[in-house]
């Protein structure tokens, strides 16, 4: 499996809020937990990138030192920005394969690339059964994330959002240049992705296929989706 986009992370205020809006909006959501304690839902599509809205625990913005030591160097700048942005789209992961993961991480070392420690996690579903993956963060906080696949997949058996959507075609990443290396080294030829210069880096929007028309502002927590045109 070559590297390709994993998923966009969206931050949102109330978990249960955003869910809701999705959901009005036309999407299938689902919770990656149990409801009732869930950081996280998922848009997934038939195939590809998805679309993950998080929260954060309460007090997180001030958890740096605690998170680097749990999750390795970089991973506390990182979790705490995610805590201390407006809602919005905060991060995008490359999806990496699990076989050869760490040496991945050493060859971005030496490309000048340098991440924190390669951490694995478990994650029980709603349905109660275990999946687990590793992630690992760049150091540089604004460059995008590694993650493995899910272990086993918590893909559900079949996606049908009632909007048409169908896949996420394109994110648009805005990439200032002297990340534009970096960016590079970690995301390759992965498709899926548009850049351009800008002077923070970070996901500017996503292009969803099968809609027919933006998706309304007022129901994205502050990120931007747009219809994918036609002709892909």
């Amino acid at each position: 499996m070559s590297a390709r986009c994993s998923h966009v992370l969206l931050r949102v205020d109330d978990l249960a809020a955003a869910v809701a809006d999705f959901r009005a909006a036309g999407f299938q959501v689902d919770f990656a937990t149990a409801e009732e304690r869930a950081l996280h839902a998922h848009v997934w599509f038939p195939d590809g990138p998805i679309v993950e809205l998080l929260t954060t625990p309460r007090g997180a913005r001030w958890f740096r030192l605690p998170l680097e030591l749990f999750f390795g160097r970089g991973a506390g700048k990182r979790m705490v920005r995610w805590a201390r942005q407006a809602e919005g789209f905060c991060d995008v992961a490359v999806l990496t394969p699990r076989d050869g993961f760490a040496g991945r991480l050493a060859a971005l070392a030496r490309a000048g690339v340098p991440s924190g420690r390669a951490v694995r996690w478990k994650r029980r579903r709603p349905d109660g059964a275990r999946t687990e993956f590793s992630f690992a963060y760049p150091r540089n906080d604004r460059l995008p994330f590694l993650v493995t696949p899910y272990d086993p997949p918590q893909h559900p058996p079949a996606v049908a959002h009632p909007n048409g959507a169908t896949a996420l075609r394109t994110v648009e990443v805005g990439v200032r240049a002297r990340d534009l290396p970096a960016f590079r080294a970690l995301v390759g030829d992965a498709p899926g992705f548009r850049v351009r210069e800008a002077p923070v880096t970070g996901v500017l929007a996503i292009e969803i296929a099968g809609l027919d028309h933006d998706v309304d502002p007022a129901l994205t927590h502050g990120a931007v989706l747009r219809a994918a045109p036609a002709d892909g």
